[in-house]
């Protein structure tokens, strides 16, 4: 896995309180860098209350895991790039495809590279980072067998200083149902949590701001009845102080 920093383009010092803790973000979320078409699925996504649940401020150093297409990888580091410090982990064979896409604005040093790639079965992680403040993963866990999440949370929590925040989002799946052709993309919310626990973290909480009712969590997750808009969980870990 490869971590690519991100050099802040002005580094100030004033705090943002919680009363106007989603300025920032809705300044994010009109990054130029962002497409008409990822602007439209914000409403599905709902990126704003997504990260103001996390607790994101512009301060923070946040590390995003396999970010993929660079949906948020736009918004996060648009939100910390003045006083803060974006790191996106990424997979060794899909970096240059995402350098070249020039989704994000400015590209900084690379701090760590290797061989993983994009696979389901890792034998060690080292985000190659440390004292961050927030690592966030979207729709990725699920690719990964429970060993790798066992690992890759392991490193999570190392990377993180005390006190630090872990974000996961993913595709719900029923309470202890047996795997299917249809729903292996889907993990069992309550299954995530005892692994986050058992790596060290403490559970802070849950949000059904992805919450899909008319999805019966009962076909993959590009099923075409679902048209993107799968029930999705959302929790929140932190590490102990």
């Amino acid at each position: 896995m490869t971590i690519m920093r991100f050099i802040p383009w002005l580094m100030l010092s004033t705090l943002v309180n919680a009363q106007n803790a989603d300025q920032f973000l809705q300044q994010a979320i009109q990054n130029p860098a962002r497409t008409e078409a990822e602007m439209v699925r914000d409403k599905n996504r709902q990126p704003i209350k997504t990260l103001v649940f996390f607790g994101l401020q512009p301060t923070m150093t946040v590390v995003e895991i396999m970010p993929g297409g660079g949906w948020y990888s736009k918004i996060l580091n648009a939100a910390v790039v003045k006083q803060g410090h974006y790191y996106a982990a990424v997979s060794t064979e899909r970096l240059p495809d995402y350098l070249s896409s020039k989704a994000i604005g400015k590209h900084g040093e690379f701090v760590r590279q290797d061989q993983a790639g994009y696979v389901f079965e890792v034998d060690q992680f080292d985000l190659g980072v440390s004292n961050v403040d927030m690592v966030l993963t979207f729709r990725n866990a699920h690719n990964l067998t429970p060993a790798t999440r066992q690992r890759l949370n392991e490193a999570i929590f190392e990377a993180l200083k005390p006190g630090g925040v872990y974000g996961v989002v993913d595709h719900s799946k029923r309470h202890m149902e047996a795997p299917t052709d249809w729903t292996w993309r889907r993990l069992d919310p309550v299954m995530v949590i005892q692994e986050v626990v058992q790596a060290g973290f403490i559970f802070e909480g849950f949000s059904d701001i992805h919450a899909r009712a008319e999805d019966e969590l009962k076909y993959d997750t590009k099923h075409d009845s679902l048209v993107r808009e799968t029930d999705r969980f959302t929790l929140k870990f932190r590490k102990p102080e």
